[in-house]
C-alpha cells in the first residue's frame, strides 16, 4: 500500500463514521469516538510512510490537503447539524479554507508545495511548522472525539454526557481560534506571493 493509499483509505472511513453517528443506538455512535481517532491519525501515518518509502510528491501534498479538508468539513458540518457546536463554526471553518485553499491551489502550477508558499518567518511558522500543524490536529480531533463520544452519551442518558458536551465545544472553539489564526498569514502574504514569477524547472 502506498502513502498516497493510505491518505485516500481516509475518505471511505470516514462516510462509515458518519454513518455510525446517525444511528440511533447510543453503541454505535460511541464506537465513532475512536474511529475519528484512528481517521485523524492516519494523517499522521501517511506523511510518516511517504517520508520513509521516499514518496513525498506534489501529489501526495496536494492529495493530504484534499483529504483534510473532506474530513474536517465534513465532521463540522455533521455535529452542527446535529446540534452538538453553533453552525458559526463550521461556516467560519469552511469560509477560511475557501480562500486559504484557493490561494494554495495556484502552487502547483509554479512548481512548488503549498506550505512552500509562505515567505516570513511568522508566516511558515503558523501554517507550515511542526508546532502548529501538530497543535491543529490535536485541538482537531480532541473537538472531534469529545464530540462524538459525548453525542453517545447524551443519547444514552449518561451523567458525564453534558460535561463530555460542554468539554467538546471548548475544545472545537480552541480549534478554531487555531484554524483562523494558521489561515490568516497565507491571506497576508498572498499579494507578493502572486506576484513572484513561477519557477522555472530544470
Amino acid at each position: 500500500m502506498t502513502a498516497n493509499a493510505v491518505t485516500l483509505s481516509r475518505i471511505p472511513l470516514l462516510g462509515f463514521i458518519l454513518y455510525l453517528l446517525y444511528q440511533p443506538q447510543p453503541t454505535w455512535r460511541l464506537i465513532a469516538a475512536p474511529l475519528i481517532f484512528i481517521l485523524i491519525i492516519l494523517d499522521t501515518v501517511d506523511g510518516i510512510l511517504a517520508r520513509a518509502w521516499k514518496e513525498t510528491s506534489l501529489l501526495g501534498s496536494v492529495l493530504d490537503i484534499a483529504a483534510d479538508r473532506a474530513v474536517e468539513y465534513a465532521l463540522w458540518i455533521m455535529f452542527a447539524h446535529l446540534r452538538l457546536i453553533p453552525v458559526l463554526i463550521p461556516l467560519l471553518v469552511v469560509i477560511r479554507g475557501t480562500f486559504v485553499d484557493t490561494i494554495r491551489s495556484v502552487a502547483p502550477t509554479r512548481g512548488t508545495t503549498p506550505f512552500e508558499m509562505m515567505q516570513t518567518q511568522l508566516g511558515r511558522f503558523l501554517v507550515k511548522s511542526a508546532w502548529m500543524r501538530t497543535g491543529y490536529g490535536i485541538a482537531k480531533g480532541t473537538a472531534f472525539v469529545l464530540l462524538a463520544w459525548a453525542h453517545g452519551a447524551l443519547t444514552a442518558g449518561q451523567a458525564a454526557g453534558p460535561g463530555l458536551h460542554l468539554a467538546a465545544q471548548i475544545a472545537a472553539w480552541i480549534a478554531l481560534v487555531i484554524c483562523l489564526a494558521r489561515g490568516l498569514p497565507v491571506l497576508m502574504e498572498a499579494p507578493r506571493a502572486l506576484q513572484e514569477p513561477p519557477k522555472q524547472n530544470s
